[in-house]
């Protein structure tokens, strides 16, 4: 039971000395002699060892202790013989709890308002140079140009493009897949896709990625292979700006934003996904255009918590005493304010303003409509519209958004950033993501829901069940529900042997590249000028990237849990969302270049490493200006001509070694540009880019 403002205070022990000549305490004036709180020995801090706290209570409170309360108060009563000590104690027991809590709470609320003081927008506030946006142009116009460059050797269908071109022509000329004979491909090539079926063909992945590979078939026609593959390789182009694009919000470098985008460039993977028809290209480019969308969103709610954080005018923030008892507890009215509520039936215009105060303060603000995780959501449908890997970044980006609006809230000075995130963001931020996905990936569907004669569109017509109480235009929705589920049956059990299928633990080395294309022409045959020759297409990741590739993860890795570096984490949720789901399918056919939507996040966390090498040049004008005025010594250091700076030596070596390693990443993708597009060259030539026995 809480003591009441009215009743008596109970006697306690004084600290203060008595003054012998009067025999009572020296008038301290508070102002010139300020209460001095003991040191306080966190081994035995009452606040925090409940053990010790008992002893503190009886010594701080006579109650605690009936021996100490019979000399302080002669009217006290000991307990009952019947009455255990236990039971006379626990109000102030419970009283003890009430105080840590409070000053748990107080704790917490200063520290909050300390946060929120020196809040700030931060490095979001920073804007691009101009020189940087159309820097990023010519890197991408650079990668177009490369990518689309021969674009149409080899003549016929390589590897998966078997399926997916094929597929693609179908959903683009009948709005679903339809069948195909055995030897298609040989009229296919030919420019002849006159010999598709008509019956419907049963595919396992959905439409979108074929929708979007038919655009180039339809724009060029089914006989000329540079149509089969241009649509891929203007999503692979534009990736690369948006690669420079998500590096400069998250590291606010223009030079990094340009590195990013090039080291995506010229990597083998995306080099070769870009010139080859297949879903995953598709995939990877959706995947990170939500991430952008994700970044973008957290600057749009840095800026809104700092305008939130900024005191109004002529305002400051409430005690933070007063905000923490408001909280640990319920405080009752005075009698005061009773007889006022109770005559006018409505609390005062103060208290409800400090309540609205006390509330913000507590949990922070609503964050508003966050258009950009709307955009994300849809991004993420649009990827599970392509493969159903996508649903994996969708639960990955989910987590990542959560502990990064709980980041934000604790950053703003937001006393319970926990309970802030599921009062005010959990529910709107699921709404604005999870069925927006699914919605944006029903919508992939569409061709299949107005045709007649897909695989399994007339399921629910030809089965009896609950769905006949479903409307006739609501039929297909179990059909595809019936579709979902043999496909998913597929993937689960696909256990056929490959000879490139590999292991995930071996993907961030490379350890089996997958080979899309090889031909061993001879003497005279496809320009060959020696005796034997081979012209290959492998899916093979830059290897000063991909050599460089572990270590930059162990370094994000400790960057976010020692440094608690959100960059690094963002970073790490994309990897987890593209790689870790894979180990779960160890024993199935997979392939290496499933990475290649690892890539975008391989790259930006080799980045973030070249940011830490790379350091920052010392900057100290006040230093500067005493050494110049007691006539310091210059040190030798190299001096850039034009920022009449100079940089320490170390420093210079680090940058030199970021230099060196963008050099070493040029020069492989130039040695590895034969196996990225075919080109014929001598067997022994191939034979030494074939830098692991396991590469062939």
């Amino acid at each position: 039971m809480m003591t009441q403002p009215d009743d008596p205070q109970a006697p306690r022990r004084s600290s203060v000395p008595m003054d012998e000549s009067t025999g009572s305490s020296p008038a301290v004036d508070p102002e010139v002699d300020p209460p001095v709180d003991p040191p306080v020995d966190p081994e035995v801090d009452p606040a925090v060892d409940p053990a010790v706290n008992a002893t503190v209570e009886s010594e701080a409170d006579p109650v605690a202790d009936p021996a100490v309360a019979s000399a302080a108060d002669p009217t006290h009563r000991s307990p009952a013989p019947g009455t255990s000590v236990a039971t006379a104690a626990a109000p102030t027991a419970r009283i003890a709890r009430e105080r840590r809590a409070h000053r748990r709470e107080t704790i917490r609320t200063e520290a909050a308002a300390i946060r929120r003081r020196s809040f700030t927008v931060g490095m979001w506030a920073r804007r691009a140079p101009v020189w940087m946006w159309p820097a990023l142009l010519i890197i991408t116009a650079i990668g177009g140009v490369l990518r689309l460059f021969n674009l149409d050797f080899p003549h016929r269908l390589i590897f998966d493009e078997t399926y997916y071109v094929k597929d693609a022509f179908s959903v683009f000329k009948f709005g679903y897949e339809r069948s195909w004979p055995e030897n298609a491909d040989e009229s296919f090539n030919a420019g002849d896709p006159s010999v598709i079926e008509s019956t419907p063909e049963y595919v396992v992945h959905p439409p979108l990625g074929k929708w979007i590979i038919g655009a180039g078939v339809h724009l060029f026609g089914a006989d000329d292979s540079f149509g089969w593959r241009f649509s891929v390789a203007i999503v692979g182009t534009l990736t690369i700006f948006l690669m420079g694009f998500i590096a400069w919000k998250m590291f606010r470098s223009a030079f990094f934003a340009c590195v990013a985008a090039g080291l995506l460039s010229i990597d083998g993977e995306h080099f070769v996904h870009s010139r080859t028809s297949l879903l995953d290209i598709v995939l990877m480019a959706f995947v990170l255009l939500a991430f952008a969308f994700i970044v973008a969103d957290r600057e749009f709610v840095t800026k809104r918590l700092a305008t939130w954080a900024k005191p109004p005018p002529q305002e400051a923030d409430p005690p933070a005493e007063a905000v923490a008892a408001s909280t640990a507890q319920d405080a009752r009215p005075s009698p005061q304010q009773h007889r006022l509520s109770s005559q006018h039936h409505l609390p005062s215009r103060r208290d409800a303003r400090l309540s609205r105060r006390k509330d913000l303060t507590n949990f922070g603000p609503r964050l508003g409509v966050r258009p950009w995780l709307i955009a994300a959501g849809i991004s993420l449908g649009l990827a599970m519209g392509v493969k159903w890997s996508g649903l994996y970044a969708l639960a990955a980006f989910g987590i990542l958004v959560v502990v990064w609006d709980v980041h934000s809230r604790h950053r703003a000075g937001v006393v319970h950033p926990w309970l802030g995130m599921l009062i005010r963001d959990s529910i709107p931020a699921f709404l604005k993501t999870v069925p927006v996905a699914f919605l944006a990936y029903l919508i992939t569907w569409t061709g299949w829901i107005r045709s007649n004669d897909a695989w399994d569109r007339q399921w629910a017509a030809e089965n009896t069940g609950w769905w006949q109480a479903l409307p006739d235009w609501l039929q297909w929705l179990p059909s595809l529900a019936h579709y979902h589920y043999t496909a998913y049956l597929f993937h689960v059990g696909l256990e056929s042997e490959h000879p490139y299928m590999s292991n995930p633990w071996g993907w961030i080395v490379q350890w089996r590249p997958t080979s899309f294309y090889y031909e061993s022409p001879e003497h005279g045959s496809m320009g060959c000028a020696v005796d034997h020759c081979s012209s290959a297409i492998t899916s093979v990741g830059n290897p000063v990237i991909w050599g460089l590739a572990p270590i930059a993860l162990l370094i994000a890795l400790v960057a976010w849990i020692v440094r608690r570096d959100v960059r690094a984490g963002a970073i790490l949720a994309g990897i987890a969302a593209t790689w870790l789901p894979w180990f779960a399918y160890q024993e199935r056919t997979i392939f290496t270049f499933y990475t290649i939507v690892m890539v975008p996040f391989v790259v930006l966390a080799l980045t973030y490493c070249l940011t830490l090498l790379w350091g920052r040049a010392p900057t100290d004008p006040k230093r500067s200006a005493a050494d110049s005025s007691h006539h310091a010594p210059t040190p030798r250091a190299p001096k850039f001509t034009g920022r009449a700076t100079r940089i320490p030596w170390p420093l210079f070596g680090r940058r030199m070694a970021v230099g060196l390693i963008l050099v070493a990443a040029i020069m492989a993708f130039a040695y590895f540009w034969p196996i990225y597009t075919g080109e014929v060259i001598p067997f022994d030539a191939w034979n030494d880019r074939m830098w692991n026995t396991t590469w062939r």
